[in-house]
């Protein structure tokens, strides 16, 4: 799979490619990226890439000429271009599945008060937002949904580990504990210590519904209290 990031900042996620699985995940072929630098598109002396949006107001907007010129570059109209934004949809486990199937992703790295709507209209698939509130840089938002996406891809992260993340299965994940065995005096649950592979499974799961219940109790009512889930009152 491949990851193209458009950025005014490319050593902002140059960095990413090279640290921890990522890297192994390039070294071994799952993963190629290409990062495109805006401002190599920009039409002037300055490489200016912003400008005061229409209308008034706070903040400047990325202007749609080096945009445009950057996703031309790397044939964006036959790709799946992906635009994170606050205005955009939530950006979901199964949203990251989805895009796990897809051979190339091209990301736009929006800053300021974003990019010029035109952009929008004229390239992006998917302008999506990972929560309900607002960060200045776009490059970390691509980074998080980047991430989420490429450690599904199969040679990445063993397949058992994968079915037992939270969001997996519509729950939030169970409590880990390691070593030591009594830690300034909490004790790991004695189950855990049990030998019992059945009653584990049983406490985990009984543990993720209880989390769930009480942190994220939309998860449960998105999935109707169906699927097994015990969601009590």
């Amino acid at each position: 799979m491949k990851f193209t990031v458009l950025t005014l900042f490319p050593e902002m996620v140059e960095s990413y490619f090279q640290s921890s699985i990522m890297a192994k995940a390039v070294g071994r072929g799952i993963v190629e990226y290409s990062l495109i630098n805006i401002r190599d598109f920009a039409n002037d002396r300055h490489r200016t890439c912003d400008d005061a949006p229409y209308g008034g107001g706070f903040g400047m907007v990325l202007k749609p000429e080096p945009l445009a010129g950057a996703l031309d570059s790397v044939g964006a109209t036959g790709k799946t271009v992906v635009y994170p934004s606050p205005a955009g949809r939530l950006f979901t486990q199964e949203y990251a599945a989805r895009l796990a199937e897809i051979p190339e992703i091209v990301l736009i790295c929006g800053r300021y008060e974003g990019i010029d709507q035109r952009i929008i209209d004229l390239y992006v698939h998917e302008e999506v937002t990972i929560g309900d509130y607002v960060i200045s840089s776009g490059e970390i938002a691509s980074i998080v949904i980047i991430d989420a996406v490429y450690r599904l891809l199969e040679g990445v992260i063993t397949e058992g580990s994968l079915r037992e993340e939270s969001h997996a299965d519509g729950l939030l994940e169970y409590p880990h504990y390691t070593r030591p065995e009594v830690f300034h005096g909490h004790s790991v649950p004695d189950v855990l210590l049990s030998g019992h592979h059945e009653q584990i499974r049983a406490w985990r799961r009984e543990q993720s519904v209880a989390r769930t219940r009480e942190r994220r109790p939309e998860l449960l009512t998105r999935n109707g209290g169906s699927d097994g889930f015990d969601t009590g009152s």
